[in-house]
């Protein structure tokens, strides 16, 4: 069932199903709850489950201002709040993840599960800072010295062919908010989750590599991994099957399980 709660001025969509108790999905950047439609099946065998639109996607409001991953952590704890949930399974898939992990690390969660989280801050290569500071400087000097409209023309074309797919197809409120999410590191907050959590990854992620799986392993203290050969950073895309098997054993480990 579809449903809307307006939090703090911000109309947040969510579809619920199900009864028991509560479980909380949040997709990906670029995503809407559909992306996580598997996830939402499996869990309402026994929950009565959440699938948010996060603010700025789906049928969500974006935020007014730049929200970094604290602000979409303390959205989760007032929607929480606000349905009187208490110590909910919380699932996040990349982006979602990020803020399940900052929320798991300060509240009580009954479980949690990461699958190709986000989360902590990516490796970056000489290049990569060459392209980011040759575009800042261009913004700024350009205007300068030319024609602004020109130099505007000039500077979306840098942003195209240097920014990424999900930054260039952003409004520029959510280019700002990304900037702000992607460049957290949130490796501080794993030892603090004391829930027990499972990790599904893709060892072919290149969004969120297998590095990242490995460090999340080592410092979250009741973790652990599984990971899927060949797949990528929608691993439960990739392996539909394996990923509902193992969510399934992980928050129902007291039911007997087909296979299928």
């Amino acid at each position: 069932m579809n449903k809307n709660i307006t939090i703090n001025g911000i109309n947040i969509h969510y579809r619920s199903g199900g009864s028991g108790r509560p479980m909380i999905l949040m997709h990906g950047w670029g995503c809407d709850s559909s992306a996580l439609s598997l996830f939402e099946r499996v869990a309402m065998e026994h929950h009565t489950v959440y699938n948010l639109d996060l603010p700025g996607f789906g049928k969500s409001d974006e935020p007014t201002t730049p929200w970094g991953v604290e602000e979409y952590t303390h959205m989760l704890e007032q929607f929480v709040g606000a349905l009187n949930l208490h110590n909910p399974i919380l699932l996040g898939h990349s982006f979602g993840g990020r803020i399940a992990i900052l929320y798991a690390s300060r509240n009580p969660v009954e479980k949690l599960v990461l699958v190709d989280s986000a989360g902590l801050k990516p490796k970056r290569s000489l290049k990569y800072y060459c392209k980011v500071y040759s575009f800042k400087l261009a913004k700024w000097f350009l205007p300068t010295v030319m024609n602004r409209r020109k130099a505007q023309d000039i500077i979306e074309k840098m942003r195209s062919s240097r920014g990424s797919y999900d930054y260039n197809n952003c409004s520029p409120m959510m280019r700002k908010v990304m900037v702000k999410v992607v460049n957290s590191d949130l490796r501080w907050a794993l030892p603090k989750i004391q829930a027990p959590t499972q990790l599904i990854w893709g060892e072919n992620d290149t969004a969120t590599p297998m590095r990242d799986a490995r460090i999340m392993n080592k410092l979250i203290p009741n973790v652990g991994l599984v990971s899927f050969p060949g797949a990528g950073h929608f691993s439960f895309v990739d392996n539909p099957f394996q990923s509902a098997a193992v969510v399934r054993r992980f928050i129902y480990p007291d039911l007997k399980h087909s296979e299928s």
